[in-house]
């Protein structure tokens, strides 16, 4: 029975941890000639935090408004790429604003 009782906490553990994991936003470096400007856009995309402990769509928050950015001038990429955050506070759950805006750009065939 003391040996189970380590394994269910461990796998406790091990889940927590495994909530604790997100998504990085990644922004590659181009070089000019390689495309052209669409122009300029801008997204958000909001996480909650349940009881402080349970992370609802907060780990990917700046992967989608990214490609929300993106998609709304139905580019390819970002760059001069600026970051945002603003958080509220409710009874039971904390939420986090992301907002990502930057040029977004179509990468030139043949390249």
């Amino acid at each position: 029975m003391k040996y189970l009782s380590k394994v269910v906490a461990a796998g406790i553990f091990g889940l927590a941890l495994a909530g604790c994991t997100g998504t990085p936003m990644t922004s590659t470096h181009y070089d000019s000639s390689q495309y052209t400007v669409l122009g300029h856009s801008q997204a958000s995309a909001t996480g909650l935090m349940l009881l402080g402990v349970i992370p609802i769509r907060q780990n990917t928050r700046f992967v989608r408004a990214q490609n929300a950015a993106i998609a709304a001038k139905g580019g390819d990429a970002l760059i001069n790429t600026q970051v945002q955050e603003k958080w509220f506070w409710a009874w039971v759950l904390n939420g986090y604003t992301t907002t990502v805006s930057g040029d977004v750009i179509k990468l030139n065939k043949g390249r």
